[in-house]
């Protein structure tokens, strides 16, 4: 039988943080351990390394870390930023929120298999995700899956 390539999962800044967060770091510790293990690919962007320089230097390293796991940087583009105009346009978050918008518009565009984020209020609410990935359809790109940590990781090896 042969190997299947491991799933492309897109991981935004608060699973970094939530490594080191009493109430997330089981599962995010068990999702960086699946990267390290080769069982899942993480996918990281510029958004992620622009949002993690005022981060704490432990996040900042296990970014590093992730990075070189990761390989090439998922990078804004006017693909993207029009991507956004759409969900602004709708107004599915506020433009306060435009760096949320652009992790989906990049996990959308890269079709990863899963953006993971502990971002309840904006990125991982249901209402939310049936908003975006309307969108994602109308413009041509597939359903973005949208979910926490804890419904990715594997917990093998643990």
């Amino acid at each position: 039988m042969a190997k299947t390539e491991p799933l492309r999962i897109y991981i935004d800044t608060s699973v970094l943080g939530g490594c080191f967060d009493a109430e997330f770091s089981e599962w995010s510790n068990a999702l960086v351990r699946d990267f390290r293990g080769g069982r899942l690919k993480a996918v990281l962007s510029d958004v992620t390394a622009a949002e993690v320089g005022d981060a704490p230097a432990r996040v900042r390293e296990l970014h590093q870390e992730i990075l070189v796991l990761a390989g090439p940087v998922l990078v804004i583009t006017p693909t993207v930023l029009d991507l956004v105009a759409a969900y602004e346009t709708r107004k599915i978050l506020a433009l306060k929120y435009a760096a949320d918008m652009r992790h989906i518009a990049l996990a959308t565009i890269a079709a990863v298999d899963a953006l993971v984020s502990w971002n309840f209020k904006h990125i991982v609410r249901l209402d939310k995700i049936r908003l975006f990935n309307a969108v994602n359809v109308e413009w041509g790109y597939q359903t973005l899956n949208i979910l926490s940590p804890r419904e990715v990781a594997t917990h093998e090896g643990t």
